[in-house]
């Protein structure tokens, strides 16, 4: 696998935001990914796992503990750091009290290949969509579509914030955010529509569900952390809100801090289940 400019995250940030990751994540999509992996034939050892990008493992520890059968996850992701703390705390028990063994590998995962997913049951990534460009989300969509793999990507944003309550200020820090993250040709919050019209396209049965974060008094470090990196990456794009800056995230932190601040950060997750041999879209 190649490399790529995708940002790395410092594990603390990891850490703070895993629990509004879990319960943003969407369970709906689980089901049918089950009864995709369980129709299909499998070696004694179960259910291959790639996960890419995973960080602290997160992914692991929400999906699989909702999956049946024997797993083997292949975590991959650039800091050694990230990969040993993942594959310390990935659970060792799936749904049904099988077995789950875990491997990793170090490197970059642009450029993602149809050899790289031979074997694999499943592609699954968090927080990544967003942080790729077209062409790699297309070559992701065209190597599973090969390698006849199904993928599972949560948690990409979709260009939505919602801030309670509301100041007139929001909406351009929002506009400043959204052109940040489509910087270089990255998707961004069209990250969502792009991979769903590729994998599509590559004759995938696509699903998406939203998966919003809901943060409230009980969340407040975590939106605090939030609006420091949110009006921040705004400012970049725009040095012109700088001057306003300031005032704003001092509002805002001491709304949060008192409990008063509610924040809706929405994202997708998507779903993308190779098409049976003979089923026409």
């Amino acid at each position: 696998m190649s490399t790529t400019d995708a940002p790395g995250y410092a594990p603390e940030w990891l850490e703070l935001r895993e629990g509004a990751d879990a319960a943003a994540r969407a369970p709906e999509l689980i089901e049918p990914l089950q009864h995709w992996l369980a129709a299909q034939e499998r070696p004694a050892s179960g259910i291959v796992i790639r996960d890419l990008g995973c960080g602290t493992g997160s992914m692991g520890r929400w999906l699989a503990p909702r999956l049946n059968g024997p797993q083997y996850w292949i975590l991959h992701d650039r800091d050694p750091a990230l990969l040993d703390l993942a594959a310390v705390r990935t659970p060792r028990t799936a749904a049904d009290g099988s077995h789950v063994t875990v491997a990793t590998e170090q490197g970059d995962i642009a450029g993602l290949t149809a050899e790289d997913l031979r074997g694999a049951s499943l592609l699954t990534a968090s927080a990544l969509l967003d942080v790729l460009t077209r062409d790699e989300v297309e070559g992701i969509a065209a190597a599973c579509a090969e390698a006849g793999c199904p993928a599972l990507l949560s948690l990409s944003v979709v260009g939505r914030v919602e801030l309670t309550p509301a100041e007139p200020l929001d909406a351009e820090f929002a506009d400043a955010f959204d052109a940040h993250q489509r910087r270089s040709g990255l998707l961004g919050p069209d990250a969502v529509s792009v991979a769903s019209v590729a994998f599509a396209r590559h004759g995938a049965m696509v699903r998406v569900q939203t998966s919003p974060w809901r943060l409230g008094a009980d969340e407040s470090a975590l939106t605090a952390e939030w609006l420091r990196g949110w009006v921040g990456a705004a400012c970049e794009h725009r040095p012109d809100l700088a001057e306003r800056a300031d005032e704003y995230l001092r509002r805002r932190l001491e709304a949060c801090a008192a409990g008063e601040l509610r924040v809706v950060v929405y994202h997708s997750d998507l779903l993308a289940l190779p098409r049976p041999a003979g089923v026409t879209p």
